[in-house]
């Protein structure tokens, strides 16, 4: 079993990197690999709604990131967390528009697959964020995993974000979380039971000729 990390920062080992790692290194400890794929910082296109995915077998028509490059990895994933410093009391840009891209095109590889959004910040903002990052995992039949208090780390710096005890036990809590849901997915999987098969999608609009 394998959990998919993503550091939405264009910092590669600050903040945000520091949480992720504190969940990386508990997940090894119950068994299960991890990767922390990082966002970089590289521009990153949003997504036009242009649908060429769909002709594209679930690749994004932009090649300038890493994005494609993410969907593939998440196809061999069995859960993820996505991580995001704390921009304007919102997850950073970049990530939004990472994750807008890698599952409007890349929706299979995320179906049923438990993930969790993790934020960093100096003061404020983070439940606001982890909202707006945990509206990709529920609008995709993802179970959401949870911990003793919302996902999130304060500090200004890594050294800061270590001397928050009560944010880094919430990043251990939950990567023990992630690691008993999936023993228990693939357990259940041993016994015969598998994922849900969904109805075919009703679009309902909301404007009446």
């Amino acid at each position: 079993m394998k959990v998919l990390l993503l550091n939405g920062s264009s910092n590669r080992q600050g903040c945000t990197y520091t949480a992720l790692t504190e969940i990386a290194k508990t997940l090894e400890n119950e068994g299960i690999e991890t990767e922390i794929f990082q966002i970089g910082n590289k521009p990153i296109r949003d997504c036009i709604g242009c649908g060429s995915c769909r002709q594209n077998d679930g690749q994004c028509v932009f090649k300038e990131d890493d994005v494609d490059l993410f969907i593939e990895k998440a196809k061999e994933a069995d859960g993820f967390i996505f991580g995001s410093p704390v921009y304007y009391a919102h997850p950073s840009g970049r990530v939004l528009c990472f994750l807008d891209r890698a599952f409007f095109a890349g929706k299979k590889n995320f179906e049923y697959k438990p993930a969790a959004a993790i934020v960093s910040a100096r003061r404020a903002g983070t439940t606001a964020s982890i909202d707006a990052i945990t509206k990709h995992i529920t609008i995709n039949n993802m179970p959401v995993v949870s911990s003793n208090y919302w996902n999130m780390v304060h500090g200004n710096t890594p050294d800061e974000v270590r001397q928050d005890k009560e944010g880094m036990q919430v990043m251990r809590n939950l990567a023990k979380n992630m690691a008993w849901i999936l023993k228990c997915i693939e357990a259940g999987k041993n016994t015969g039971i598998e994922k849900p098969q969904p109805e075919e999608k009703i679009w309902t609009n909301f404007i009446r000729e």
